[in-house]
């Protein structure tokens, strides 16, 4: 890995789309500092103590970068962007417009990216609305207002600045993924959850159970490796192709495999079962009554009704994601159009029926290692004292980031570093 950070320094273009993705990931982390108009930065400092331990809001506040506890032009971060495009997703599969639209190639994909980027604005507006009136009321509760003018213009400025953050922010990922290197959207989560290390590293350090402050350094490392381990785990399908007549030349046939990978759903089903399961207790929060303070307890990610929640959800959109990604039948339509068999395989329903049982099989346990890596971690880590920056959804999602961001740079190296035949 370090060979490959040294050789992409070499390459003039890769240095370039390094320094352009570096400059994006800092110009995000200083969007996480900025408050915007009209917030009393007193009253934030009061409440701040609130996003340290393991309440729902220290959770969203951690894939912000600490932006939503200081209620930056960020604050909203990136994830209505990734909810929204989750949804657009799943909508693809019961639309038959939308489905449609998928199928048209890069036409269609534009028009479902101009979807994804209308329901980002409403639903970052809808959540800059329900954040402004749950700061309002802790403001409240600590005896010190959050908002200087909480008038309709001063709330309207206040929530068209964070949608404003977090459209740039659409933008600016966007900008990565073209220009730089990565996925812009998966590496501006990475830079939130890495600012939080300094933090948890030293809560770490000054925690006083001195057996936890032995184990943690395995227990991260433990799970770092499993990550690693089923991440690059595969099921290799064997594919041959026949000789084909095109023109009048022959093409020789050969053999190849399919790639089928044990976890093809990568982070996005912990994303969004994290998203779901953050609904509850913020609603909780916003609605200042005793029964809805007791929802927000109860849903609480350090206990068990929130981590029984998030692992079914994992499970579930581990599935339905792995279906929407991977369809059977197209693949087994495609291997036949181009001459391709699985040999002890019948070419076309029978080979769409062995990929789709292949699929179930690897699904299952890709599934149980997204659950176990998201939910063990945190149940041994919250039986101290420790923060939530050592969980094990942090820990899936950046090392899962860092790996597509290697394997991409890799890429990169290999197509400029290519000698072929002849040197």
């Amino acid at each position: 890995m370090i060979s490959t950070i040294l050789n992409a320094f070499r390459v003039a273009d890769i240095r370039k789309k390094l320094a352009f993705t570096a400059a994006m990931l800092a110009l995000y982390r200083l969007g996480a500092y900025i408050p915007v108009p009209g917030v009393n930065t007193d009253a934030i400092e009061q409440i701040s103590k609130n996003y340290a331990g393991g309440n729902i809001l220290g959770f969203l506040n951690l894939f912000t970068g600490g932006g939503l506890s200081r209620i930056a032009i960020f604050a909203l971060g990136i994830m209505p962007y990734i909810t929204a495009s989750i949804i657009l997703q799943l909508l693809t599969v019961v639309s038959p417009s939308l489905e449609k639209l998928q199928k048209e190639g890069e036409v269609g994909q534009q028009k479902i990216t101009q979807y994804t980027r209308y329901l980002t604005v409403g639903l970052a507006a809808a959540q800059a609305i329900g954040y402004v009136f749950l700061f309002r009321s802790q403001g409240n509760s600590a005896g010190a207002p959050v908002f200087e003018n909480f008038t309709p213009g001063g709330v309207i400025l206040v929530v068209v600045c964070l949608t404003a953050g977090c459209v740039l922010l659409m933008w600016m990922g966007e900008l990565i993924t073209q220009r730089g290197i990565g996925n812009g959207i998966s590496l501006m989560i990475f830079a939130s959850i890495v600012s939080g290390l300094p933090q948890g590293i030293q809560s770490w350090w000054t925690n006083p159970d001195q057996v936890f402050k032995v184990m943690m350094p395995f227990l991260a490392l433990g799970v770092i490796a499993a990550i690693v381990f089923v991440q690059e785990g595969q099921r290799r399908i064997p594919i041959q192709y026949a000789k084909r007549v095109i023109g009048r030349r022959m093409s020789s046939g050969g053999q190849t495999y399919l790639p089928l990978r044990v976890n093809m759903a990568g982070v996005i089903p912990v994303i969004f079962a994290a998203s779901i399961m953050a609904f509850p207790p913020t609603i909780g929060q916003l609605i200042q009554q005793p029964w809805a303070q007791d929802v927000s307890d109860f849903f609480n990610p350090s206990k068990a009704p929130y981590l029984i929640g998030e692992t079914i959800f994992i499970i579930l959109f581990t599935y339905f994601y792995t279906a929407v990604t991977f369809n059977p039948v197209d693949q087994a339509d495609n291997l036949k159009k181009y001459g391709g068999f699985i040999p002890g395989v019948r070419p076309g329903r029978p080979t769409a029926e062995f990929l789709d049982r292949i699929l179930a099989r690897l699904t299952f346990p890709g599934a149980l290692y997204l659950a176990a890596v998201a939910a063990l971690p945190t149940i041994l880590i919250n039986q101290t004292s420790a923060n939530f920056y050592f969980g094990g959804t942090s820990l899936l999602i950046v090392v899962g980031v860092a790996l597509d961001t290697m394997k991409q740079l890799e890429a990169q190296l290999m197509m400029r570093n290519y000698e072929g035949f002849l040197k």
